[in-house]
């Protein structure tokens, strides 16, 4: 079954602190929000299972629709209802990174800029040090606790948010966290240039393609995530905001980054909302570029949105996002 209580926890950041050696440890944050209730963000930097070392993704530059849609929550907890129409993650199905370029560190070690927890300590102590920065954290909420201090840092009540990673496509007894429209992250806002960072962690031994319904690794594919390189057909190019009036002649533009050609009859495109639009059923010759009209399905809004391209078998192939902002010039199209 899905996390119980997942949401975002918006706040500010006033210290934190490293675990050492423990059979779990974390990257603990304390945490303030506007009414001056206490939080604590526990951020795995080991995983229980082998291989022991987490994924890591941070985008110091990150633009996706969802921080548009975080605009007017309240400071402290806010509950969020699965789904696509909030402002959830879900690393499957949000499009919020290239899996690919996901790396692994060890959790701590000797020296400066080497590990997990440096790594983390770089980002959030900036956050600290800047008055105006806002930590928008993902996961499930623990407490409050009215009568038992936080462990960590010693405020009353106990109170928090943990699950700050990937939450489906677990195996075994995680299993049981699985479900879509919850994984767990931090986005860091820093209002001056209104800049973002997103730092987003996964286990190695999370499956890259889950059921739509349960979160649940999907049987007799291939778990793992894309190597660098090694997506066949890229979504290049998108036509969101052509010039003249509605109806819109939308497009997208494929490439085939591949020595051989791809047959993609039965391929999609679909949009935020899940509309398809199919792709010309036939081969895509080695290094070719297509441009692919959208008419009858998917729709590619301006207010920001997802692009997902889908093979025959319905699996993710790749995925894309845009913002109002890169959507607003009428005309032009987006390169990605």
């Amino acid at each position: 079954m899905p996390l119980h209580t997942y949401g975002v926890l918006i706040t500010r950041a006033v210290d934190t602190r490293r675990e050492g050696a423990a059979d779990t440890p974390h990257y603990q944050i304390h945490l303030t929000d506007d009414t001056g209730t206490h939080y604590r963000a526990a951020v795995n930097v080991l995983s229980q299972e082998k291989p022991a070392e987490l994924l890591y993704l941070v985008d110091e530059d990150f633009r996706h629709p969802v921080t548009e849609r975080l605009e007017g929550l309240p400071s402290g907890w806010n509950s969020l209802r699965p789904g696509p129409a909030g402002p959830n993650l879900d690393f499957v199905r949000g499009n919020c990174f290239d899996p690919a370029a996901m790396r692994t560190l060890p959790p701590d070690a000797s020296g400066p800029d080497n590990d997990l927890a440096d790594l983390l300590d770089h980002w959030v102590r900036r956050a600290v040090a800047d008055q105006d920065a806002r930590l928008y954290v993902f996961g499930e909420r623990f407490g409050p606790e009215p009568t038992t201090k936080d462990k960590v840092f010693g405020f009353l009540p106990g109170n928090g948010v943990h699950d700050i990673h990937m939450n489906q496509g677990n195996g075994g007894s995680f299993g049981r966290d699985d479900g879509v429209w919850q994984d767990g992250g931090i986005l860091i806002r820093h209002p001056a240039g209104n800049r973002w960072v997103a730092v987003f962690l996964a286990f190695q031994n999370q499956a890259w393609h889950t059921d739509d319904v349960t979160g649940h690794p999907i049987d007799d594919t291939d778990p793992s995530r894309p190597a660098p390189g090694s997506r066949r057909v890229r979504i290049v190019a998108a036509l969101v905001n052509p010039a003249g009036p509605a109806p819109e002649a939308e497009n997208i533009t494929l490439l085939n980054a591949s020595p051989a050609p791809v047959d993609l009859t039965g391929w999609h495109v679909a949009d935020a909302n899940g509309r398809r639009s199919p792709l010309p059923a036939g081969p895509l010759a080695p290094g070719a570029a297509l441009p692919v009209p959208l008419s009858g399905g998917a729709q590619l809004g301006n207010r920001g949105g997802r692009i997902t391209l889908l093979d025959a078998a319905g699996l993710k192939v790749d995925g894309v996002s845009y913002t109002a902002d890169q959507a607003a010039r009428e005309g032009w199209t987006l390169v990605f």
